[in-house]
């Protein structure tokens, strides 16, 4: 399987067809993406909460994503893979942003990288685009900042509110973004933003008109148990299936179930019989 470019992506709006976007946190999760043709992986900063333990993103560092990135990269050697820029990777200058972005193509391989927030970070996309580093925006509920919106809530559900949301996209492909990610807006704006921007339009929780859809993988295969966002559809319930397998093992354990013959090695008989022999020769039958 070829990896798909953003050339490809670019077609794949212009024909209506539909790109498949999934996070990723690890190389046999990444393996598995790629055996079944998803388009782009993203390895997500959402991985402080699906497995590093964290309440929020906000603690991830940079040697975080890199190290998963990486993991995600060797998994997926011909699957397109975007690197979430961590809280605090971009904020504080251009410079220190291209610099990490930098990291994630050299150090992780990468293919591009994504970052929160609309109009007020087109400078830091622009000095990164021009870096020649591919770079995702997103915008709607971007979870780094969703303090200021009093929590994880939709956005662009008033109007003005919705236009504003108009303008960042278009702020954002204007400053060189390849595609944006659009999170937890209604529908209709996000036919608006498809719509008025000629770069693909990926949604996590922004209705069907999105040239693509995304879904935090352990949400959908029914494996994160926190909580569950209005947009999700699970697939799978692997977080009791887990769990009972879990327990069957702890039971078979304790109650000596496991392991039985057919788990264990054997020795041939007369490396046996030496084996017996020389523990009597060192005292140690």
């Amino acid at each position: 399987m070829a990896k798909k470019t953003i050339l490809d992506f670019l077609e794949m709006k212009e024909k209506g067809e539909k790109i498949v976007f999934l996070t990723g946190y690890n190389a046999q999760m990444a393996r598995f993406e790629e055996a079944v043709g998803v388009d782009m992986i993203l390895v997500g900063d959402s991985v402080g909460n699906t497995d590093l333990g964290y309440d929020t993103t906000l603690p991830v560092t940079m040697e975080d994503m890199l190290t998963f990135t990486a993991a995600v990269r060797r998994g997926a050697p011909n699957t397109f893979v975007v690197g979430d820029m961590p809280f605090m990777s971009y904020q504080t200058s251009v410079e220190e942003a291209i610099y990490n972005a930098g990291r994630f193509i050299k150090e992780a391989g990468a293919d591009a990288v994504k970052l929160e927030g609309g109009a007020k970070v087109a400078d830091i996309i622009r000095g990164i685009n021009d870096a020649g580093i591919l770079v995702m925006g997103h915008i709607g509920l971007t979870p780094q900042s969703a303090a200021q919106f009093g929590g994880w809530k939709a956005q662009g559900r008033n109007a003005e509110q919705a236009v504003s949301l108009v303008k960042d996209a278009l702020a954002l492909e204007e400053a060189g973004a390849f595609s944006i990610l659009v999170e937890g807006v209604p529908a209709p704006v996000s036919k608006v933003i498809r719509d008025k921007c000629r770069i693909p339009i990926l949604g996590i929780g922004a209705g069907h008109p999105c040239d693509g859809q995304l879904l935090i993988v352990y949400d959908m295969l029914g494996m994160f148990e926190a909580f569950k966002p209005k947009f999700v559809k699970r697939y799978g319930n692997l977080a009791q299936d887990i769990k009972d397998m879990l327990a069957e093992y702890v039971k078979d354990v304790r109650e000596e179930a496991f392991p039985t013959r057919e788990y264990e090695y054997g020795m041939p008989k007369e490396a046996q019989a030496l084996f017996e022999e020389l523990l009597e020769k060192e005292g140690l039958a």
